[in-house]
C-alpha cells in the first residue's frame, strides 16, 4: 500500500473514532513528531554566519535601517 492510500486508509479511521482519549492521545503523538522532524532539519549557524550577521545589523543600525519594538507593535496590529 503506498503512502497516499495509506493516509487515506488512517484518516477514515481516525473520523470512526468515538474515544477521545484515542484522539487526544493521537493528536500529542502528531505533535510530538512533527516537533521532533523539526528539532532535526535545525542546525547551528556557523561562527563566519553569525559575525556576517552582527556585521549586517550594526550596518543597518548606523543607516537607519531599523524600527523599534514600538513601532513594530503597530505595523503587527495592522494585519488582522
Amino acid at each position: 500500500m503506498d503512502l497516499q492510500a495509506r493516509k487515506i486508509n488512517f484518516v477514515q479511521e481516525f473520523l470512526r473514532l468515538q474515544n477521545e482519549e484515542i484522539i487526544s492521545g493521537l493528536e500529542h503523538l502528531l505533535r510530538k513528531k512533527k516537533s521532533e522532524m523539526y528539532e532535526k532539519k535545525i542546525t547551528p549557524m556557523s561562527m563566519e554566519q553569525f559575525n556576517q550577521e552582527i556585521d549586517q545589523a550594526m550596518k543597518d543600525s548606523e543607516e537607519g535601517r531599523i524600527i523599534t519594538a514600538k513601532e513594530l507593535k503597530e505595523k503587527t496590529k495592522k494585519w488582522d
